[in-house]
């Protein structure tokens, strides 16, 4: 799902950052507008669980791997706004500290999981919960649209993949950027979604909401008569459970190293033959931009794979803390100036 640099061209990338600017500015300023210092306290812990889901990769048909987002989770607890803005968030510290996910991809990678997804996620499970009969009807709700909204995102992700070989060759015929048209790329990447990923999202998803209507019932309202979904009464931080729950899933994060086989559509230049069966490399795949980050791929030089990959989600979650707190700390001096 994370599109690495060089599998777009830089004029693919630069469209999708032009879409995402003014996505970005509208819902950043909702966000700011709407929100207290307890909605940003959850979006924090939302932004940390989209870090981590990611990191808990499923072998998918076919000998590749995927990943849930979380994306829909948010949307569904906070609102599609609220989920753009922490997802954006988690995929630039992606991108910048672990290498997943390129810089020149980012705002693909952001309209793909950060806007498409969640606000896809959003408006299926309002409808469904509004024409469904009582019962079940917000589990089923919930599980279609985090079905569909990541399903959705990896469409998206397949055909600005599949129309690279046609706009961007060499005079020989050689792709330049990805290789495989759209007939390759749309069954590669919607088959794994449809029948491992996208289910994946979908228990999550229902499974954190009913966790967290336990644990914090206070933040969990109707998100058909209460857009936005959380109630805008106090000011507390995160629950005692809040924590725990993102502290176990970063202890067992380690499990997303069991799966082999790299995601499609995100293998590396001197893999590229050996996972494609291709005769060449595309030459900007080969001889593109290339960022290092300090601490690729989720490792830590002199540590055992395990400890490194928790290391790293307590990184994750560290940043994301600090980032939404600074957020919450403008929220709350935007707030007390209009109240003055």
């Amino acid at each position: 799902m994370h599109i690495p640099d060089n599998y777009l061209s830089p004029s693919t990338g630069l469209v999708f950052f032009l879409i995402m600017i003014p996505v970005w500015a509208l819902c950043l300023k909702y966000v700011m507008t709407h929100a207290n210092h307890e909605k940003m306290a959850y979006l924090g812990a939302g932004a940390a669980f989209s870090f981590l889901i990611m990191m808990f990769n499923v072998p998918c048909p076919g000998g590749t791997t995927a990943h849930a987002v979380g994306g829909s989770l948010i949307a569904i607890l906070l609102g599609p706004q609220y989920a753009t803005v922490a997802v954006s968030v988690a995929l630039l510290l992606q991108a910048l500290l672990f290498g997943d996910g390129g810089l020149i991809t980012y705002g693909a990678n952001c309209f793909n999981m950060a806007f498409v997804l969640p606000f896809v996620a959003y408006g299926v499970y309002a409808l469904l919960h509004k024409i469904l009969d009582d019962g079940w009807k917000t589990r089923v709700a919930v599980f279609a649209g985090a079905y569909i909204g990541l399903t959705a995102a990896a469409l998206m992700v397949a055909l600005e993949l599949g129309v690279q070989p046609v706009l961007f060759h060499d005079a020989a015929g050689q792709a330049l950027y990805f290789p495989y048209p759209m007939a390759i790329a749309v069954p590669a990447m919607l088959i794994p979604h449809l029948l491992m990923a996208s289910i994946v999202e979908g228990i999550v998803t229902v499974a954190v909401v009913e966790f967290v209507r336990r644990a914090a019932p206070e933040i969990v309202a109707d998100a058909v008569t209460e857009r936005g979904g959380v109630a805008t009464h106090g000011a507390g931080g995160l629950k005692t459970p809040v924590w725990i729950g993102l502290g176990a899933l970063t202890v067992i994060s380690p499990i997303g190293l069991l799966a082999t086989g790299t995601a499609y559509g995100e293998w590396g230049a001197e893999e590229f033959k050996a996972a494609t069966g291709l005769a060449y490399v595309p030459d900007r795949i080969a001889n593109g931009f290339s960022w290092n980050a300090l601490l690729p791929d989720y490792s830590m030089q002199g540590l055992p794979d395990w400890a490194g990959y928790i290391l790293c989600a307590v990184i994750g979650i560290a940043v994301m803390t600090i980032v939404f707190r600074l957020l919450g700390a403008a929220v709350g001096g935007a707030n007390g100036k209009k109240t003055a």
